[in-house]
């Protein structure tokens, strides 16, 4: 277990994969480049309070942190942290 932000990749699963749910918690993304992403997890598996996103490219390291907030049932949303 680690102190610092779980870390996640900007890439999409394709639709041909055929991503099932089957009892597993769902994570939103609000916000930033992963606006609409979700984020499967199995239920005993304690989600991060904080996932930190770092976009590379050509230019300077982009860095978003999203913060977890659980919502009714079995998951939550993780919303882009303000500046």
């Amino acid at each position: 277990m680690t102190d610092g932000p779980e870390e996640v990749t900007s890439r999409e699963a394709p639709p041909e994969s055929g991503t099932e749910l089957d009892g597993r918690d769902v994570y939103w993304f609000v916000g930033g480049p992963l606006d609409g992403r979700v984020h499967t997890r199995e239920p005993d598996d304690p989600p991060p309070p904080v996932v930190r996103h770092t976009h590379l490219h050509d230019g300077p390291k982009i860095v978003h942190l999203y913060d977890l907030h659980e919502v009714a049932g079995h998951g939550g949303e993780y919303r882009l942290r303000g500046a």
